[in-house]
């Protein structure tokens, strides 16, 4: 990078030789790269750990990304990264088949099929299990580890159909989630690399599915996956460390939205009311939701932060919105982080840092969708499930889980802070660019079933 090519983006390499921003992006990527964004602009190549990450903050210009299939390329990306944090193996880094399979799966007939059996989930989790919520008394718990419980546990109900493991499986996985951020980035101490080693181990034991040792076949999702993978040709060893993969993906994000979602409503009593009314007139009409569809949104918006990386294929020429061409160079990546840009950006969205649970709504009450940058509406707004090829396929499963879990604890639950003027703890701002953020802490509720 010492000899610099015409039109190349500002370049930023940092104070240490090939470690460049490591430990500042590692640490707080989102505060990083606002900083980088205020010296530089909306686009700027910077050194972290050995590679050249050129960064797109300019939503109208995604596209020129996104949908440039030749030029970036996320295939080897991925393949790394599930070989780091899954022990994956897989004999093609094409993941078309797989994205077919997922499509296949959480659309059309098939979504409707998941997305009944998991409000039956729910619903016997929330109101007719001892372990839960089924009770008039008060409990008390941390909002965080009660959203991440039901929603992990009626997900996996759901998709993998195996009641007689549910409790170890999610124990495990919390573990696991809860360190795989730093298990992607190697920032593993000793203990915490011994506490995931074992957690990997005893989830793919979990997960082995129970017709390879002689159980009984069932025509669960999972025996759909394996019955997909056998197709590939991954062997049985890597075919359990897929299911590990698959049960990441489908449960890491519903748990910890519901918690921001409930979390802000807990601590915006106007908003809070907004709902429920929204919620008692379902019985009087169609099931529009505009108001807890605003909220959501909102939600998402300040606290989903997935990072699209993309690897330079060949030498590229740039355009952005602006006009602007900038020359991109073969081997580096791009990076690109709707949390700073759209979500988190002032021309976009006014008083960012607040939370607006009507900032989504039209004055008609319907949802609002028109947003604009440099006076041109944006296609991207807010992109908590990704976008282009790569989006989530899950998203609709995940969003309709999400509301009718909040539907039912509004519904059912008296739900109430245990200290009335509490706060929502802050983010752990190590987990930018891993889906939804995890609080750093957790807000204390108690709840007991509504008497009627």
């Amino acid at each position: 990078m010492n000899c610099r090519y015409k039109n190349e983006p500002p370049l930023d390499k940092g104070l240490i030789p090939w470690l460049g921003h490591a430990l500042e992006f590692r640490n707080d990527a989102a505060k990083f790269l606002a900083r980088m964004k205020e010296k530089h602009g909306d686009i700027f190549t910077v050194c972290v750990a050995g590679h050249y990450v050129t960064v797109v903050l300019d939503p109208n210009s995604f596209d020129k990304v996104l949908n440039e299939t030749t030029s970036f390329d996320f295939s080897r990306i991925r393949a790394q990264m599930v070989n780091r944090v899954f022990s994956l193996q897989l004999p093609s880094s094409n993941s078309a088949p797989e994205r077919k399979w997922m499509e296949n799966h959480f659309q059309g007939l098939n979504l409707q099929k998941l997305n009944s059996s998991m409000n039956i989930h729910l619903h016997n989790l929330i109101l007719n299990n001892p372990e839960s919520c089924c009770s008039s008394e008060w409990k008390v718990d941390g909002l965080f580890g009660l959203c991440y419980s039901l929603l992990f546990r009626a997900g996996y109900l759901t998709l993998f159909e195996r009641d007689e493991n549910v409790a170890a499986v999610y124990k495990e996985f919390r573990k696991f989630d809860d360190l795989l951020y730093k298990l992607a980035r190697k920032s593993l101490n000793r203990g915490e690399t011994e506490i995931v080693k074992l957690s990997q181990e005893r989830l793919w034991k979990l997960l082995s599915p129970p017709y390879l040792t002689g159980g009984s076949p069932s025509n669960s999702s999972q025996q759909s996956y394996h019955h997909f993978l056998q197709e590939q040709g991954i062997d049985t060893d890597m075919q359990t460390k897929a299911q590990l993969l698959q049960l990441w993906t489908t449960q890491c994000n519903a748990g910890p939205a519901a918690f921001w979602l409930l979390g802000f409503l807990l601590t915006h009593p106007e908003a809070m009311e907004a709902v429920k009314s929204e919620i008692r007139g379902l019985s009087l009409g169609p099931c529009s939701t505009p108001v807890f569809d605003s909220v959501l949104n909102e939600t998402l918006r300040l606290t989903a932060a997935v990072m699209i990386n993309r690897e330079v294929m060949q030498d590229k020429l740039l355009p952005m919105a602006d006009g602007k061409e900038y020359h991109l160079r073969k081997g580096d990546r791009v990076c690109l982080f709707p949390f700073l840009s759209p979500q988190m950006d002032p021309e976009i969205h006014q008083d960012p840092q607040m939370f607006k649970y009507d900032r989504f709504l039209n004055k008609n009450k319907t949802l609002k969708d028109e947003f604009c940058k440099d006076r041109k509406r944006l296609k991207y707004y807010i992109m908590p499930w990704g976008a282009g090829r790569n989006s989530c396929v899950g998203k609709e499963f995940a969003v309709t889980a999400i509301r009718h879990f909040v539907f039912l604890l509004l519904t059912h639950l008296d739900l109430e802070l245990c200290n009335p003027g509490a706060e929502l703890p802050p983010v752990n701002s190590r987990r930018y660019g891993f889906g939804m953020l995890h609080p750093e802490g957790d807000l204390l509720v108690r709840y007991r079933l509504k008497r009627t």
